[in-house]
């Protein structure tokens, strides 16, 4: 089947504003958008609602078919000739999305945030599919307008310039599968790319004095900066209309890109491919990452 980007629908707002997310995602990609709703799930219900009781399955078929149709139709009448399928999914909701994400170039879905200082996911299914997902998962939050990407004081229509995309790198160890999802990113918006990489606080500093070695601590800086740039250059000759800049950071790299977040288009973080005793996990870069930026993020999973 054609490579698709798919955005999972439940009903809730956030899911809407993924589904918005995705089809501008397609146009970009030219490439077709999915629809899904997993009928496993139970339909969004707003937040001061009283919750129903389960539907039956027919009555559940007939809300998800109405879902979607309306939002093939809401979707079709804002992007001409953008190409659209929909469809339900059977069986349990996380394994069923995962299986999309396995079929698509990206699965997209809708989360809650930022909500006070720390946030949250719009409950366990997209953390699940998130920490599970051997393919690239975005997660998109409610509200988001096509305008919030593009440069401050421009309308969205798409003659004006991206945001930034963000990539949070570990500069000990780059791995391609993420810098290149990034690179692609950024050249499809023709947008500039902006690197943030995490130094470990004890690394030593000439900042104390002179008591530590100068020489140490130029060498020590001197090999990160050596390490990234031999993972980026194989990138920046693939993709040379990219501008890349580079923002090194001490300390732990979640919260700055948070707030590298406030003015980006897209902030892409890796996921080491990983299991604990507790089952997937997501890391603690993505973690932070997912429960408080502000713009769509992408989790790119690697070896």
């Amino acid at each position: 089947m054609p490579r698709t980007i798919t955005a999972g629908l439940d009903g809730s707002p956030q899911s809407v504003s993924a589904a918005g997310w995705a089809a501008r995602e397609a146009l970009l990609r030219d490439v077709p958008l999915r629809l899904v709703h997993a009928l496993g799930r139970q339909p969004y219900t707003p937040r001061g609602h009283l919750p129903q009781p389960p539907p039956s399955q027919d009555e559940q078929i007939r809300w998800a078919d109405h879902m979607l149709r309306e939002a093939e139709v809401t979707i079709a009448r804002r992007h001409p000739g953008l190409r659209i399928t929909t469809g339900r999914l059977t069986g349990d909701v996380v394994p069923a999305l995962l299986g999309e994400a396995g079929e698509a170039d990206l699965l997209v879905l809708g989360f809650r945030g930022p909500a006070g200082a720390a946030g949250f996911l719009s409950g366990s299914v997209a953390r699940a599919v998130v920490a599970g997902s051997r393919w690239p998962v975005v997660l998109v939050r409610g509200g988001l307008r096509p305008e919030d990407e593009h440069r401050y004081g421009t309308d969205g229509s798409g003659a004006a310039p991206f945001c930034d995309v963000v990539l949070g790198l570990n500069s000990a160890a780059p791995d391609d599968t993420v810098i290149e999802f990034a690179f692609e990113a950024a050249s499809q918006r023709a947008a500039r790319l902006r690197v943030v990489h995490g130094r470990s606080p004890d690394l030593p500093s000439c900042d104390n004095g002179g008591d530590l070695d100068a020489g140490l601590h130029d060498e020590l800086t001197g090999e990160t900066h050596r390490c990234l740039a031999e993972a980026l250059e194989p990138w920046r000759h693939k993709f040379p209309g990219v501008e890349v800049t580079e923002q090194a950071v001490i300390g732990k790299a979640g919260s700055h890109l948070v707030e590298a977040s406030r003015d980006a288009s897209l902030v892409v973080v890796g996921r080491r491919r990983r299991r604990t005793v507790t089952g997937a996990a997501i890391g603690p870069v993505a973690h932070a990452v997912l429960h408080r930026a502000t713009t769509p993020v992408a989790v790119v999973p690697h070896d």
